[in-house]
């Protein structure tokens, strides 16, 4: 599969003017005479498709590196364990004597 690809594309890189014309005769048979502006029209938008996606898309690559990101907008979290008021904090509270299972 790989050597005809190969195949393929050394043919394409090889075509001379004799060649154009002979693939240009067949597609004229295939999409008849008044399919063929057509045709070119929709080849021409794709092709300008093409390279305004390319464009778009190296200018996203180049502008990634240079602009900062927006800070987002950070707030507190809302407490889910209701505070008790005057309560100790756990520095405040004595630690419980060792036992005798942890010595």
């Amino acid at each position: 599969m790989l050597s005809f690809i190969m195949h393929f594309l050394a043919l394409l890189s090889n075509l001379g003017g004799p060649d154009l014309i002979i693939i240009l005769l067949i597609v004229l048979v295939l999409f008849g005479a008044k399919k063929l502006p057509e045709l070119a029209k929709g080849m021409g938008q794709a092709v300008k498709e093409f390279q305004k996606a390319k464009d778009e898309f190296s200018d996203e690559l180049h502008n990634a590196g240079t602009t900062t990101p927006a800070k987002p907008d950070v707030r507190q979290a809302d407490a889910t364990v209701p505070r008790i008021d005057n309560a100790p904090t756990a520095r405040e509270v004595a630690p419980e004597e060792r036992t005798s299972q942890d010595a």
